[in-house]
This record gives structure tokens, C-alpha cells and sequence, in this order.
């Protein structure tokens, strides 16, 4: 589905991202481990075509990405889940699903509010709601609510779990594994392994903008190296 290779990315004179290479199969979630600064944002905002200076390879079932502007990006099928939600504060749970509805994608399921309120029942009590008065959570949910309106083929989570309540934590960790189930692409960004362990297939761990590791989840949790280097705080 997925693959970058060589990627390089530069805000102005810093040079953030080193050779990053990774891919991601079709119904795969696979997890981009690392610590606080490792390069994990700067990743995914490379891959949506927001940073400006990137060089190497994004592909896209074969199609080079590299060059499209952000909004070409969306549109071949990349949904991206920012750390920081970006919902429409003064606008209901039901609006900000209708901003990002897009087409059905052929060969995968068609995300409607109905459905999306079955995978997140806690935004379906609350459809006339605006997103302002939304605790962090239930934000959370509605961001990534709202890009499965644009019917994406890969999604790219950036920090679901971060600062959530231990059972919203749980609640997303279900609805991640649904829809794996429903065939969607998974790249999610995370410092927590537990999290991780939860829902990933496979994982990549960054350090200082460049790729250390790759296996299976089962072999990262089983290496205590590895972990002590590039994941303890």
C-alpha cells in the first residue's frame, strides 16, 4: 500500500529525517515507536506534502506521491489523524463528519455517520454537540471519525493514545482492530509499547529522525535491548 524510500526532510537548515524507509501492506497496522523528538510527526507531515522540503520516495500502490501538493494527497486516499485533532470547535459532531465526506473508495467499506457512530458510540449521544465542549477523548474519536468520512485507504494516526483516560485508551484500541478488520492500512505513531502491542501487526522504531529496528511486534517486545536504547525514558 504504503512505501517510503530514502525519505529526507529539512525544516529550513535542519535536517530532521534521514533515509527514512518503510512500508505498510494492505490491512496491516504497523506502529512508528519512538521517544519524544525521534522524527515520528515529522514523518507523517512528510508524508501528507507538509513539509515542503522532502526528498526520496512516497508511494502509494505504486503511484509516486512525492511531488502532489497536500490536498492531491488526501484525494489518492491518505487519511491523516494530526496529534493535535484540529476539529471544527464551533461546528456539531454531525457537521465536522460532513466536512470530510468524500466518495466511496472502490474495493473498501463505505464509512457513513451511522456506521462511524456504531464504532464510536460515545459521538452518536452526541451528534448535535459542538466539538468545543468535547472532552480530549471524545475529540480524539471525532478526529479520526471525520477522516474515515473521506473513505481513505491508509490512515495515518499520529499519537491516538496520548494523554487519554486509561479506558478511552481501551475504547480506541477497539475500534483500531475493527478496522483493521474492515481491510483499512494502519500507520499510527506511538511512545506507548503497550498500546502498541495491542493492535500492531509489525513496528519501525525511530531515533533522531532515522530507522533502527523493524520486526514484528511480538519480536520488539520481546527485545530488551532495543528497547533500553531507543524507547526508555
Amino acid at each position: 500500500m504504503l512505501v517510503l524510500d530514502g525519505l529526507d526532510s529539512f525544516y529550513g537548515p535542519a535536517h530532521i529525517l534521514h533515509r527514512v524507509s518503510l512500508d505498510i501492506g494492505r490491512g496491516e497496522v504497523v506502529a512508528l515507536i519512538g521517544r519524544n523528538g525521534a522524527g515520528k510527526s515529522t514523518t507523517f507531515r512528510s508524508i501528507m506534502g507538509l513539509v515542503p522540503d522532502r526528498r526520496g520516495t512516497i508511494s502509494l500502490d505504486g503511484e509516486d506521491l512525492s511531488r502532489l501538493p497536500t490536498y492531491e494527497i488526501a484525494r489518492r486516499g491518505i487519511g491523516y489523524v494530526p496529534e493535535d485533532r484540529r476539529i471544527f470547535t464551533d461546528l456539531t459532531v454531525a457537521e465536522n463528519l460532513e466536512v470530510g465526506r468524500r466518495p466511496r473508495r472502490q474495493g473498501l467499506p463505505e464509512w457513513t455517520p451511522k456506521r462511524l457512530y456504531d464504532l464510536f458510540p460515545n459521538l452518536g449521544q452526541m451528534a448535535g454537540r459542538p466539538g468545543g465542549r468535547m472532552s480530549g477523548g471524545e475529540q480524539q474519536m471525532l478526529t479520526i471519525a471525520r477522516t474515515l468520512m473521506g473513505n481513505p485507504a491508509i490512515v495515518l494516526l499520529d499519537e491516538p493514545s496520548e494523554g487519554l483516560a486509561p479506558k478511552i485508551v481501551e475504547d480506541m484500541a477497539r475500534a483500531i482492530l475493527l478496522l483493521k478488520q474492515e481491510g483499512l492500512s494502519i500507520l499510527l505513531s506511538e511512545q506507548n509499547l503497550h498500546f502498541a502491542r495491542l493492535i500492531a501487526d509489525r513496528a519501525y522504531v525511530i531515533e533522531s529522525g532515522a530507522i533502527h529496528y523493524s520486526g514484528t511486534m511480538a519480536e520488539l517486545a520481546a527485545d530488551q535491548a532495543v528497547q533500553n536504547e531507543f524507547l526508555a525514558l
